[in-house]
C-alpha cells in the first residue's frame, strides 16, 4: 500500500483540523478585519500588531504560552476545567484553538485588505437608500469582499494543514487524537524510515502545491480588469 493506515489516519486528522480552523476563523477573523479596515481608533495599529504576531512569532514561543494558559493550573485550563470540559492541552480540540490563534493573521489580513479595498462610496450609498448598518455589511461589503474570502480561506486551510511546531507543543504525538502529518512525518524520519517519511512528504508537497495553484490561477489579473 502507498501510505500506511497510520499515515491515512494523520492525513484526515489534519484535514479536519484546518477545515474547523479554517470555520472558526471566518466566524471570529471577520469581525477582526471589518473593524481594522474601518476603525480610525489609536488601537488599530496595536490590534494589527497583535493580530499579526504568528508570522514573526517562533512557533514553539506560542505553543509555550498557549500551553501554560490552557495547562490545569493556567487561566484557561481552570476555566475549562470548572465548565467541566478538562484542560484542552494533548487533545484535538487543543489543537483547534491553538491553531486558530496561530493561522489568524492569514484569514484576518486577505479579508481586511478586500474591506479597505471596497472604499467609502458604496457604502455611502447603501447609507442614503436607508440600509442599516447590518443590511449595508451582508448585501453589500461581504459581496464586495468575496474575493478575499476565498483568499483568506484557501490560505488558512493550506497553512493550518502545514503546521507543526505549534501542534506538536500542544497536541504532543497521539495517534488519531493529536498525531497530524507534519508529526508523522516527524515520526518517520526520527524512526530512520525514510521510504515512509518521503511518500507521506510528497503527498503533503503535491497537495500544498495544487491548494496555492488554484490560488493563483483563480485571481483575477488586474491587467486584464
Amino acid at each position: 500500500m502507498f501510505l500506511s493506515e497510520t499515515d491515512l489516519q494523520s492525513i484526515w486528522l489534519t484535514l479536519r483540523l484546518a477545515g474547523v480552523v479554517t470555520l472558526i476563523l471566518f466566524v471570529v477573523g471577520t469581525p477582526i478585519a471589518w473593524w481594522l479596515a474601518r476603525t480610525r481608533s489609536p488601537l488599530k495599529g496595536p490590534v494589527g500588531a497583535v493580530v499579526a504576531l504568528p508570522l514573526v512569532l517562533p512557533p514553539s514561543v506560542l505553543g509555550f504560552y498557549l500551553l501554560v494558559a490552557m495547562g490545569p493550573n493556567g487561566p484557561v485550563g481552570q476555566l475549562t476545567q470548572a465548565l467541566g470540559i478538562g484542560v484542552l492541552p494533548f487533545t484535538f480540540w487543543g489543537l483547534v484553538v491553538a491553531s486558530v490563534f496561530y493561522s489568524l493573521p492569514f484569514m484576518v489580513q486577505p479579508v481586511q485588505n478586500a474591506f479597505e479595498a471596497i472604499g467609502d462610496r458604496p457604502l455611502e450609498v447603501a447609507a442614503t437608500l436607508r440600509a442599516s448598518p447590518l443590511d449595508t455589511f451582508f448585501t453589500v461589503a461581504l459581496p464586495l469582499a468575496a474575493p478575499g474570502f476565498i483568499t483568506a480561506g484557501i490560505l488558512t486551510f493550506a497553512h493550518t494543514v502545514g503546521e507543526f511546531g505549534v501542534v506538536l507543543m500542544i497536541g504532543g504525538n497521539i495517534p488519531g487524537v493529536t498525531r497530524v502529518a507534519s508529526v508523522q512525518i516527524y515520526d518517520h524520519v526520527e524512526a530512520m524510515e525514510y521510504g515512509d517519511a518521503h511518500r507521506l512528504a510528497a503527498v503533503m508537497l503535491v497537495f500544498s502545491f495544487l491548494v496555492l495553484l488554484a490560488l493563483y490561477l483563480w485571481r483575477p489579473n488586474p491587467k486584464n480588469t
